[in-house]
């Protein structure tokens, strides 16, 4: 395996959504994974998704602290379920091992830059358990949802995107805010 080039220029960005119990990497989990790499044109190159296995008394009793789970009921039972499902979820070394050999395929030597909504914490439950996927990604990232900050405070200008709160769906939508922001820009209005 090549060393990373901390210097090389991104030609791939690495959108990723997490799906978790909570927002503390320190006391949450992750329930679901996507991932998908794109070019700077946005076109899909590959894609990938994971249900995470975790013990189901874990998944509700986190669940049942984080208020924000009680407006998504629906989802809340379906990871709940899924998550200690051997059929459907895969242990989490094994989602890290699949998404490092995604990385080392489509980046090579070339640090990943990760990209999508809120992406700094996210990137804290990456480095928190999947520490080997970490090392694997650029210091810098692509957060759309710094885009939103500014183009709201800015222009007034607001997206509006379905809260489906499911990894692929997600990295969907972060994608196409960040198009409709750069199409803004190239249009004016």
């Amino acid at each position: 395996m090549s060393e990373i080039d901390k210097k090389a220029l991104p030609t791939r960005i690495l959108w990723v959504d997490l799906e978790m119990t909570g927002l503390d990497a320190t006391q949450d989990v992750i329930l679901e994974v996507a991932a998908e790499v794109t070019d700077f044109h946005f076109n899909t190159l590959a894609s990938y998704e994971a249900i995470v296995a975790q013990p189901s008394e874990v998944v509700a009793e986190r669940m049942q602290e984080n208020a924000w789970w009680q407006g998504y009921p629906e989802n809340r039972d379906e990871f709940i379920r899924k998550t200690s499902d051997a059929s459907v979820a895969k242990p989490g070394f094994q989602v890290e091992r699949e998404l490092l050999e995604l990385v080392e395929q489509h980046f090579g030597n070339e640090p990943a830059v990760l990209a999508g909504n809120s992406i700094y914490n996210d990137r804290k439950f990456i480095a928190r358990w999947w520490p080997r996927l970490d090392q694997k990604l650029h210091y810098r990232m692509l957060d759309v949802s710094a885009w939103k900050v500014f183009m709201q405070g800015a222009y007034e200008v607001n997206f509006e995107k379905n809260e489906v709160h499911r990894a692929f769906d997600d990295i969907r939508a972060s994608i196409a805010e960040l198009q409709y922001y750069l199409e803004w820009f190239r249009h004016g209005d």
